[in-house]
């Protein structure tokens, strides 16, 4: 019961650790510039953020009915 309760606990106050404050740039440096065309640098929240492209949304296509498998040029025997 002691080898299981330990990494519990462990991993319980390790999950507990994560910083809640606002993100600030490190003593010292600063946020990038404005893009080229803009005037208004943006904040760490604009840059943190995913576009599109990066996460895009899941398209899940559910069969109605069971259909034939074309075939598969690169689904070769092992050789």
């Amino acid at each position: 019961m002691h080898r299981t309760v330990l990494p519990l606990a462990f991993a319980a106050l390790l999950a507990g650790c994560g910083q809640r404050a606002e993100l600030e740039p490190l003593a010292g440096s600063t946020l990038p510039p404005a893009p080229y065309g803009q005037e208004a640098r943006p904040a760490p929240e604009d840059l943190l953020a995913l576009d599109p492209q990066a996460a895009p949304e899941r398209s899940v296509e559910l069969r109605k009915r069971s259909e034939e498998r074309e075939d598969d040029p690169f689904d070769l025997p092992p050789g």
